[in-house]
């Protein structure tokens, strides 16, 4: 089964993930994930952190000759703030917890008396490991052909009126934006929202959607509910900070449609003539391109506090003010790729399966003649 685990706190000396699935022989270009991890400082909005940061991956194992060699793949990611933060141990213990963050469930929960110990591992500087993560996955992937991308489709009140087709046109759009948006107009009028929830000490949040590409029909079951796709492409979505609702194809939208209107007619080679349900239909991928969409809220540190308790006198006092983001949702874009690419990339394996990726593509190119026979593709509508 293919899996992460990440370790490391958010000013320690570095982030670590550990891949743990990959077959033998799947070529990796380090330069491509550090792209990744460089797109997802960026976005308008982003705070300090980021002009201080210059995230790069360090292999410690799992490579040789650029190529997987079927053992865990180990990243290292350095801190470059961690020499700021050198006198961590020695710094006052936080005790006002900030509305929104795992602060003060996080203290209840694991006993601790100082918040600094929830607030390292909680922040959502842990993602640089999942983006990291989800480069390898990408990797796997763009061995057959299956690409991804994503935007952003809301920051604050201003939204895109009209979703662009899922295409790399859209893509690359976007990554000429300053938050990731292909709409040049619908941009710009997001960073002054931006600039706007600055001045006022606030925060913003938004929406962004992700497509993959060239992903076959087939992919995870209907026969038992963890097995199903959309589930656990919602749950891999909602576990990164701050998202807090995912929707499938037109996802929301569709509650508002008759039957009539709110499903995928199927025409010659088995294809579809629109794609409402986002490329998945019973927790199963149809051939249509998957589009998941997310919502990120606000960041919960502000420039001027949220009303909170001080948990060492049980008093009324304002919640941790503490160097932040006024944006994140560009950066959340880029961590909700990564977060599909390595759940797509699972369900390839869990199918097709291999420990090298000759094998994986064996199976693949068997299961594409099965298809074939079956009448799949002739003839398709797109």
């Amino acid at each position: 089964m293919l899996r992460y685990l990440t370790a490391g706190e958010s000013h320690g000396p570095a982030l670590t993930v550990i891949v743990d699935g990959l077959p033998a022989g799947v070529r990796v270009d380090l330069d491509r994930v550090d792209r990744r991890l460089a797109r997802r400082q960026e976005g308008f909005g982003r705070g300090g952190r980021m002009k201080i940061e210059r995230d790069r991956a360090t292999i410690l194992g799992g490579l040789r000759r650029g190529r997987t060699t079927g053992a865990p793949v180990a990243l290292s990611i350095p801190n470059l703030d961690a020499p700021n933060w050198a006198d961590l141990d020695g710094r006052p213990p936080v005790t006002t917890p900030r509305p929104g963050h795992a602060d003060l469930a996080g203290a209840l929960k694991y006993g601790h008396q100082d918040l600094r110990d929830v607030i390292e591992r909680a922040s959502a500087r842990e993602t640089a490991a999942r983006v990291a993560a989800g480069a390898l996955a990408e990797a796997f992937l763009a061995a057959f052909e299956i690409r991804l991308g994503a935007y952003v489709t809301a920051i604050g009140s201003v939204r895109l009126a009209t979703l662009p087709a899922a295409d790399a046109a859209a893509w690359a759009a976007a990554e000429t934006s300053e938050v990731n948006c292909p709409d040049p107009a619908a941009g710009r009028a997001m960073v002054e929202a931006v600039k706007e929830a600055a001045g006022r000490g606030d925060t913003l949040g938004g929406t962004f959607r992700v497509t993959a590409l060239g992903v076959p029909p087939g992919l995870g079951s209907h026969v038992q509910a963890d097995r199903r796709l959309d589930g656990r492409l919602a749950a891999a979505l909602m576990s990164i900070p701050g998202v807090k609702a995912v929707e499938i194809g037109d996802g929301f939208a569709l509650a508002r449609e008759p039957g009539s209107a709110a499903h995928d007619e199927i025409g010659h080679g088995l294809r579809r003539y629109s794609n409402h349900a986002g490329g998945i239909e019973g927790g199963v991928t149809n051939g249509e391109p998957v589009v998941v969409g997310a919502a990120m809220k606000p960041i919960p540190t502000l420039r001027q506090p949220l009303r909170s308790v001080d948990l060492s006198t049980m008093e009324p006092a304002p919640a941790l003010k503490e160097r932040g983001d006024v944006c994140a949702v560009p950066a959340a874009s880029v961590v909700g790729l990564a977060a599909v690419a390595f759940e797509l990339a699972r369900a390839w394996l869990e199918k097709f399966g291999g420990d090298s990726l000759a094998q994986t593509a064996a199976a693949y190119e068997a299961y594409l003649h099965e298809l074939a026979a079956r009448g799949y593709g002739r003839e398709g509508h797109r």
